[in-house]
């Protein structure tokens, strides 16, 4: 039985979590809890009422993010 709602790309994934509360973990140790506002190929991560996490404790408050990635 096949479920509907299992992604069959990465890509698929990433459009269906848009609009959702995510954790984005960087190499350096820094954490942003948010809502998935967009992404692009590159990586680049627009989010919304964001959280900056700093060795697992609460460091700032953002209402708009921008990650810059580099794929």
């Amino acid at each position: 039985m096949a479920d509907n709602n299992i992604s069959k790309t990465p890509q698929d994934f990433l459009t269906n979590v848009i609009g959702r509360k995510v954790v984005v973990k960087l190499n350096s140790g820094v954490d942003y809890a948010g809502t998935l506002a967009c992404l692009d190929g590159y990586m680049n991560i627009a989010m919304e009422q964001t959280e900056e996490y700093v060795n697992g404790k609460l460091k700032n408050k953002y209402g708009d993010c921008f990650i810059r990635g580099n794929n």
